[in-house]
């Protein structure tokens, strides 16, 4: 207190003491190593110094990104982060630079020591981000292994559906191998995807491992498609595998379709023969074919000539079907269409011989009529015309068709038949000889009521009239007569069962009556 009074008393004044020490040198190189020891993210500059609450709050920054990018995704770190997290280390190194510049206290006195320390704590977010970097690549491995497996198990569970419910799957799946292989050549997954294609291969080719030919033929046509969808170096040899067995799967179920009598064989041979003409395959087809014709031809003689014979006109339209050019078997199949064609003409008379014998006198008239005019030179013509008109008969009078007529003519006894009818007829008998023939209308006759027929003394031809009329002779025995109208009113015909005997003339008359319609 004296030396203040003094003081006072001398003329000096003590300045009062300063609220805050004055800031210190400037230390650019403690600037630098504050700077460079925010970069780490861990605050450490702020550490340096002495400033706790910013070191936190570097520490919660780097914690809030660690949250955001761990575990590692293969799409990595959020943009947003991406693009604040280094925005805030920037921030904090020119802060820390700014505060370290005129700092006293600091927990490292040498600043360049400092300075040499963060560029080393620099390796930390640098290996951070290599580190980071290896766990997103090993993410994106697992990830597409994942999506690897996932196509695996659409393949196996496609394997056991049928190929046309299946086939969707079997095209995704495939998709998904394109995509590992294109989009990730590198990668485990896609170095994997060759194996897993031979198993896509065998599996949606397994209908032809069980010899299931006919249900191997879709799937295999679909993989001849893969290469559209794979690059042909990434299947190999898998790329020509389904051609040998598409081509057997074809041959094989159309052979077992042509043989059983089945539709569908010719749409299969055509295509064998289109797409693979110069394969064995192909090669075997036209002796299948020339098989199938021998088989029906031999059939025409067996129990069911019609079916033979609807066989081989079958067997006719559908081998002319057959495109041989390029397999250079069409001359031969050709030929074996014309055999199957001359075979069903002929065997006709066969069929019709079949039906007359099961009473089907309705079919047997038209085939053995189409028969005699399809074929006007073969030896059975004359019997089918016979056979044609006693099934005509037998259709009226079902006693007729007892026996199968022959081709004998003629006999001892005269039968004159005449017509008492406005219409033109057709005469036809049949019995121990058949056949038929017409008579004019006569001009000058009319029908006969019905009630004028049931009358006593109705008789038609009279004599004294010129009637169209026509005498054969008959042998012994019973003949039935059918008449029939080729033109006018009369629509129903009109029979007779006539028993002939020696010593007699006999006579028949045709007319017409009319009472409810003709």
């Amino acid at each position: 207190m004296s030396w203040d009074h003094q003081s006072a008393r001398d003329g000096f004044v003590v300045p009062p003491m300063p609220t805050a020490p004055p800031p210190a040198p400037a230390s650019p190189w403690r600037a630098v190593a504050v700077a460079l020891l925010n970069l780490s993210g861990l605050g450490l500059g702020y550490a340096v110094v002495r400033r706790w609450g910013l070191m936190a709050v570097c520490w919660v920054a780097t914690a809030i990104l660690l949250l955001v990018a761990l575990p590692a995704d293969p799409d990595g770190v959020p943009g947003a982060a991406v693009v604040l997290y280094p925005a805030f280390l920037a921030l904090a190194a020119a802060h820390g630079a700014f505060v370290g510049l005129r700092a006293r206290s600091a927990l490292l006195s040498s600043a360049l020591v400092a300075a040499a320390l963060g560029v080393v704590l620099l390796a930390v977010p640098a290996s951070g981000v290599v580190l980071y970097d290896g766990a997103r690549d090993e993410a994106t491995e697992r990830m597409l292994l994942d999506r690897l497996d996932r196509a695996d198990e659409l393949v196996e569970r496609s394997g056991k559906q049928d190929f046309a419910t299946a086939e969707a799957g079997y095209r995704r799946a495939l998709a998904s191998y394109a995509a590992l292989s294109e989009d990730h050549p590198d990668s485990r997954a896609a170095r994997r995807v060759p194996d897993r294609l031979e198993t896509y291969y065998e599996t949606v080719g397994a209908p032809y491992a069980r010899k299931d030919y006919c249900s191997a033929v879709p799937p295999l046509k679909y993989l001849r498609t893969v290469p559209r969808t794979m690059d042909e170096e990434q299947l190999g040899d898998l790329a020509d595998w389904p051609d040998d067995r598409l081509a057997t799967s074809l041959y094989e179920c159309a052979a077992a379709s042509l043989s059983g009598g089945s539709e569908g064989w010719t749409t299969q041979f055509d295509e064998l023969l289109s797409a693979f003409p110069r394969s064995a395959q192909a090669r075997k087809v036209e002796p299948a074919v020339r098989n199938a014709v021998d088989e029906a031809v031999r059939s025409v003689g067996g129990d069911d000539p019609c079916a033979a014979v609807q066989r081989l006109g079958g067997l006719d339209t559908q081998v002319r079907g057959l495109s041989g050019e390029r397999a250079g078997v069409a001359d031969a199949l050709g030929k074996d269409a014309d055999r199957a064609s001359d075979s069903a003409r002929s065997g006709a008379y066969a069929c019709g011989v079949d039906q007359y014998k099961d009473k089907k006198f309705s079919d047997a008239v038209t085939t053995m009529n189409d028969f005699a005019k399809n074929n006007p030179h073969h030896r059975n013509r004359a019997r089918a015309q016979k056979i044609a008109i006693a099934a005509e008969v037998a259709q009226t009078v079902p006693a007729a068709g007892k026996r199968l007529p022959t081709t004998a003519s003629g006999g001892s006894i005269a039968v004159t038949v005449k017509n008492d009818s406005p219409d033109e007829i057709t005469v036809l008998y049949t019995g121990p000889v058949t056949g038929s023939f017409h008579l004019k209308a006569c001009g000058s006759c009319t029908s006969y009521s019905l009630g004028s027929t049931l009358g006593i003394g109705f008789k038609p031809c009279s004599s004294g009239k010129n009637y169209p009329q026509r005498t054969i002779h008959l042998p012994v025995g019973t003949t039935y007569f059918v008449h029939k109208s080729r033109s006018g009113t009369g629509k129903s015909p009109a029979s007779d069962t006539a028993k002939l005997s020696p010593g007699y003339i006999y006579t028949e008359c045709a007319y017409t009556t009319t009472g409810f319609g003709y």
